[in-house]
């Protein structure tokens, strides 16, 4: 897919930047035609000796080319390009991009482009947490640019967490898929949950959990990614997502996911069930604030509706069910129960058991199980990378 394609890589000031190399390499191998703009800083970390050899071009840094008053024309290297990658992106880069400032080459180019521009941040995990970069990462998504997530991992700095920039090969992955349109699930609709519910005692107090929503947006973003249309059914979550596949649809309790999963299910392909409903709820809604008064309270709890159950009964052929399983013991036989119980197609497994899975962390460590009991088990990984296992599962499901 990349044969005759024109690729701009920029190269930022990170220690990922020796990655750069092997990405060059791997463009030119599928046929590329790649030209490196480099920043300042990132001269401290790879020589641009290295990737002028890898393209077989000039690496550009300066605006212009020698004594004799000629210039690298940033306007017409915007132009040239057929995309505009840069990996790795560095904290600074990503903020002079998101604010229109370009006091250098790379950057320059960057406003001149006209071409789609693909960026791959590297830094250390609070550096990628800061409030000011996630902000400057959601204005580069909402001007159009594609992020490509960075991973977890142990980083230079000896912390292990998000931060580690994509390895070369996914890259390249993502570049085949954006000039191939291989996006297999084009024309799917898809229906995801995510989050708690709350279930109210009274106007002030409810009943919860501690879900996060994160698997559950990662879910929907990358279902998006693979071309599906997609809904997404939220309990109260602080997760949002701008990604402009995903109908992000609001409900606080259980019966408000059930009403709304009901309405939607009948026309989705693929349901994925990743939120964590609640089991119970108070048999009764106190009107008003329920005050404090003796040295104990007793609440009657009711079921709330089994939405997994309820859905895998309206099952009809060709729609896929994804559901999860919490497990604290006996692990694979009760999610295999709930696999045959729920009539799903799949059932995501993940313990308490292992250390970075569960609520509230930005890591997942899954086990995927089929209808036919087959399993497949993965390592601990970003929520990110664990959706594009779930995903790809899915995929091998419908045999698309």
């Amino acid at each position: 897919m990349l044969k005759g394609k024109k690729i701009l890589l920029g190269v930022c000031g990170s220690i990922a930047a020796y990655k750069s190399a092997v990405l060059t390499r791997l463009l030119i191998k599928e046929g590329a035609e790649v030209q490196v703009i480099m920043t300042h800083a990132a001269h401290d970390f790879i020589t641009p000796l290295t990737l002028s050899t890898l393209s077989k071009k000039p690496v550009l840094t300066e605006f212009s080319k020698d004594s004799t008053g000629q210039w690298n024309n940033h306007v017409e290297l915007g132009l040239w390009a057929d995309v505009f990658v840069i990996a790795p992106a560095s904290a600074n880069t990503l903020g002079k991009m998101a604010n229109g400032l370009c006091d250098n080459l790379l950057t320059s180019v960057y406003l001149s482009s006209r071409c789609p521009v693909m960026v791959a941040p590297a830094m250390d995990l609070d550096m990628l947490q800061h409030p000011s970069t996630q902000a400057n990462l959601k204005k580069l998504v909402s001007f159009g640019n594609k992020i490509i997530d960075p991973t977890y991992g142990e980083l230079a700095s000896g912390l292990v967490g998000n931060g580690r920039m994509a390895e070369p090969e996914e890259i390249v992955g993502a570049l085949n898929n954006h000039f191939g349109d291989k996006k297999k699930l084009k024309g799917k609709k898809v229906l995801v949950t995510a989050g708690p519910t709350h279930e109210a005692i009274d106007p002030v107090r409810f009943i919860g959990n501690h879900s996060s929503g994160k698997m559950g947006f990662a879910i929907a973003e990358e279902l998006a990614n693979q071309g599906a249309e997609v809904n997404l059914v939220t309990g109260p979550t602080h997760q949002h997502t701008t990604h402009p596949g995903v109908v992000v649809n609001k409900v606080t309790s259980a019966e408000e996911m059930y009403t709304l999963c009901s309405s939607l299910f009948p026309q989705s392909d693929v349901t994925v069930l990743a939120a964590a409903v609640a089991d119970y709820k108070p048999l009764l809604k106190a009107d008003q604030k329920i005050k404090k008064k003796d040295e104990n309270l007793t609440l009657e709890l009711t079921k709330t509706r089994d939405i997994a159950a309820s859905l895998g009964k309206l099952k009809h052929n060709g729609q896929v069910i994804v559901g999860f399983a919490l497990e604290t013991e006996n692990e694979v036989s009760n999610a295999l129960k709930k696999l045959e119980s729920k009539n799903f197609d799949l059932i995501v497994l993940n313990s308490l058991n292992d250390k970075g899975a569960g609520f509230g962390t930005d890591t997942n460590k899954i086990t995927i199980i089929n209808r036919k009991q087959e399993q497949a088990t993965f390592d601990l990984k970003s929520k990110q990378e664990v959706a594009r296992d779930i995903v790809q599962a899915i995929i091998e499901s419908l045999h698309v």
